[in-house]
């Protein structure tokens, strides 16, 4: 039993790791500065900036010297402007969410087998295993939406946006914030630890059931 939990304990640490990617990458979809666009050229559109996100794009406007006027618009499946892009990051980042969380439970689930003593090699190492695979799959999936957003970012792709938003199809300028870095850091937890979990052996020299 000695042996089992000292085995276990680096898995304590990597679930407490792999949670805070979790935590950090469900996060960052709440971040609106995902990409930021500046319209510095006052020829056709107010000047301002755009934080346009997954799931919102948020648009402040300089309404005075000291105060910026803020509209936020929410998308739905209803919005045709929104690019194919956009909707897979939609989805990958739902997706890595979800599957991060069935991690969770699968961890849990595992070194509570190892902790109380029901040490049958087949069940505490499947759970590792398969909280390691769905761990892999979620930090693939941020990955993925964070490459797709920069590759956006680099080649200056815009979004036909709504006449009523008073935005051009390109800003002048774009960047990425701290959303895509936030979703960076939890991906690679993420797989970090996902690579220990499918590591996991039992020590040769204890007893199993």
């Amino acid at each position: 039993m000695p042996l089992t939990i000292s085995s276990a304990e680096c898995q304590v640490a990597g679930f407490a790791i792999a949670t805070i990617g979790w935590i950090l990458s469900s996060t960052s979809m709440g971040l609106v500065e995902w990409r930021v666009w500046h319209m510095d050229d006052p020829s056709f559109f107010p000047t301002g900036l755009a934080c346009v996100q997954m799931w919102r794009v948020c648009i402040y406007r300089h309404h005075t010297n000291i105060s910026t006027a803020k509209f936020c618009h929410q998308y739905t499946y209803y919005d045709d402007f929104l690019p194919l892009d956009s909707r897979i990051a939609q989805h990958l980042m739902l997706l890595a969410s979800v599957r991060g969380l069935m991690g969770r439970g699968f961890s849990i689930y595992a070194l509570w087998n190892v902790y109380m003593g029901i040490l049958q090699r087949h069940d505490a190492c499947h759970s590792f295993v398969v909280s390691g695979t769905l761990n892999m799959i979620a930090g693939v999936c941020i990955i993925i939406a964070v490459l797709q957003n920069y590759y956006c970012i680099t080649n200056l792709q815009g979004i036909a946006f709504l006449p009523s938003f008073q935005l051009s199809f390109k800003p002048d300028t774009q960047e990425t914030r701290s959303a895509a870095f936030m979703a960076s850091l939890g991906a690679f937890l993420m797989l970090l630890r996902g690579l220990f979990f499918l590591s996991y052996r039992f020590p040769p020299d204890i007893q199993v059931i």
